[in-house]
């Protein structure tokens, strides 16, 4: 096991200082800059962070930007105060937007890892997106993908839960990374973690359940693999939220 990954530490670093360094530079020309551009270029700092990093990294610096632009950027100067609308207004459009970005460019970051490498791997994406496009019922995505997971990700054994959170299993993260508790677990050098690992599906935000896997042994699937797996769940929960169904029930 080992700490955050290199790329995540830097990420995290930029999205701390990235935004505070550019506002910083700005300084000199705050009369002259409109502060419609100066969030613009802020924005342009949230995306390149968000584009190295992840989500949270991504959204720590859409929340850094919107704070140094009003520290730095607007009227009272050097206070974390405004008084005029236009810069009030200027400020939530700065943050929302650059929630927003980061969530596109995390999201981009994962599926370009995916979309260059292997034709196997789109195959099961498109035919897991044609049968939820189709099916009158999320059953038979729930079941298609719980098979789709044994194959990918060289499982002994998956089921599908519906709507449970118990216990603290390891689990298989948007990213790709694999969490035991708050640490980083390194499949690749050591394969997955003993026990069940968890693999939750969200649609629409909402939690509708996870796949409890059983690696075979010495299985250690690829970083591809893995974000495979994490947007065959995507589409699962797309399903389930389709389908409108509720937390709060379990199956086999």
């Amino acid at each position: 096991m080992t700490g955050f990954p290199l790329r995540d530490r830097m990420a995290a670093a930029g999205a701390l200082l990235g935004p505070f360094l550019v506002a910083l530079a700005l300084v000199p020309f705050r009369t002259e800059l409109s502060n419609t551009n100066a969030a613009l270029i802020l924005v342009v700092v949230v995306v390149a962070v968000a584009a190295i990093g992840n989500r949270i990294t991504g959204a720590l610096a859409a929340l850094s930007a919107a704070a140094w632009f009003d520290f730095f950027l607007t009227e009272p100067y050097e206070r974390f105060t405004m008084t005029e609308t236009d810069d009030i207004e200027t400020a939530v459009l700065l943050l929302v937007v650059g929630l927003i970005v980061s969530q596109l460019a995390a999201h981009a970051r994962r599926l370009e890892v995916v979309t260059v490498t292997d034709a196997d791997h789109l195959r099961r994406i498109h035919e897991t997106a044609d049968l939820a496009r189709t099916s009158r019922s999320a059953d038979p995505v729930v079941e298609h993908v719980r098979r789709q997971l044994i194959e990918l990700l060289g499982l002994r054994m998956c089921r599908f839960e519906y709507g449970t959170l118990m216990g603290q299993p390891p689990r298989l993260e948007q990213d790709g990374s694999v969490a035991v508790g708050r640490r980083h677990w390194d499949v690749d050098a050591a394969g997955w973690p003993e026990g069940e690992i968890e693999l939750r599906a969200y649609g629409n935000g909402h939690y509708f359940g996870r796949f409890m896997m059983a690696p075979a042994p010495e299985s250690a699937p690829s970083l591809k693999a893995r974000l495979v797996a994490v947007t065959l769940a995507d589409q699962t929960g797309a399903a389930l939220d389709t389908a409108g169904l509720t937390n709060g029930r379990t199956s086999a």
